[in-house]
């Protein structure tokens, strides 16, 4: 990739309401990111918007990489060679993130292991007991640095002779959260990598967690979960997973606390029960015995995610463009068929009788008007209250 490229897609994903989704449908319609940058006017007017996004300058894009260096990180992009293999298969995989630490980790074989904040004593040294001998298989321990089970499976990793650990954190790298894991994230560092999608100084948020949990799910081959409510973002990190072909594994709990009927669920749906780390290095989609992600050539040349200026990259044949008339049927309808309840990209395709392609034009302009939110696990939603709509 070149200079001007790379400077280019880092301006691509900090412009205003372009999302990792957006950010690949760009790229594969355009080719080159200045390219989609030039055409985004254009297009958020389709979808209604009455200006055009905010694009950052290409001083901007230097001076956030300029920040994150002084820290002592490096800004990773989209279609480069050190990008994360798995990470990469995922539809909504991160355009750009920021890291600290050993970039190799990221695209090392891993394991995500996540649970409740507010872990039991039993909960957190199980999870401390599994990611040591993970940690000590030479796996990556992957989590989320947030407190209870998280943490501990970082802690476990760092205590197995050689271990590492990967951290996907929810806000800026400079804003560690909660604020007294900075130590722990400064360890994981220095043994691992930590990494975000969030620009610096951004504060951790809610509505960033989803994502920060699409990343943990995306970077590993499995999922390990250790107390999980029902409704929880452990669990909503499970189904991303399950969703990307990842093997789900899950510690069964007692029926009396309500930690556990998450994990209990789980199993019940055909996750992995699991008592001991072997459990989870003999079920592993890798696993000589088994067909599963790890079977797939993901670390080839050519494969989707590597480099497209590495030897073998073949990049696939754009499908032609709707007629006009076809994308003015799908403009006037598509925005009735969304509410503020999330559904898939797939099911509004089937139910809407529009060619994908169609469909797919249309989101990426309202999700670039502001009209439409694109959320992990390849969903959509609309927007109540849109800004700069002329729809309003």
């Amino acid at each position: 990739m070149s200079p001007g490229e790379r400077a280019g897609r880092i301006r691509l994903a900090r412009a205003e309401g372009v999302g990792p989704i957006a950010f690949r449908r760009l790229l594969e319609r355009y080719g080159h990111a200045e390219a989609a940058i030039a055409a985004l006017p254009e297009l958020a007017r389709a979808g209604g918007r009455g200006k055009a996004p905010r694009v950052p300058s290409a001083a901007d894009a230097a001076r956030e990489e300029a920040a994150v260096a002084a820290i002592g990180g490096r800004l990773l992009v989209q279609g480069e060679p050190d990008y994360p293999p798995l990470l990469a298969l995922l539809a909504d995989a991160p355009p750009l993130f920021a890291v600290l630490g050993d970039v190799s980790a990221l695209s090392a074989r891993a394991v995500a292991l996540v649970g409740a904040r507010n872990a039991s004593v039993n909960g957190s040294r199980m999870a401390e007991t599994l990611a040591e001998g993970v940690a000590s298989a030479g796996l990556v321990v992957v989590s989320g640095l947030a407190r209870g089970v998280d943490a501990a499976a970082h802690r476990g990793a760092l205590r197995a002779s050689a271990g590492r650990t990967v951290a996907a954190v929810a806000g800026g790298l400079d804003c560690p959260y909660p604020p007294e894991h900075a130590g722990l994230q400064a360890a994981i560092a220095a043994r691992g990598a930590v990494l975000s999608e969030a620009p610096l100084g951004t504060a951790p948020q809610a509505r960033h967690f989803p994502r920060r949990n699409r990343v943990i799910a995306g970077l590993a081959l499995g999922c390990v979960v250790v107390e999980a409510a029902p409704r929880s973002g452990s669990l909503l990190t499970a189904r991303l997973a399950q969703e990307a072909g990842r093997e789900i594994f899950a510690v069964p709990g007692s029926p009396l606390d309500p930690r556990a009927r998450g994990c209990n669920d789980l199993l019940r749906q055909g996750a992995t029960l699991t008592e001991t780390a072997s459990d989870v290095l003999d079920n592993l989609p890798d696993h000589p015995a088994r067909e599963g992600v790890g079977r797939l050539p993901l670390f080839r040349r050519g494969a989707r995610g590597f480099a497209e200026d590495s030897p073998g990259f073949e990049r696939a044949a754009p499908e032609p463009d709707p007629a006009p008339a076809v994308m003015a049927r799908a403009r006037a309808d598509i925005p009735d068929l969304l509410d503020a309840a999330p559904v898939s990209v797939d099911e509004l395709i089937r139910r809407c009788h529009f060619p994908a392609t169609a469909v797919i034009a249309v989101l990426l302009e309202l999700e670039l008007a502001g009209r439409v939110e694109t959320l992990p696990g390849n969903r959509v939603a609309r927007i109540a209250d849109p800004p700069h709509s002329t729809f309003r």
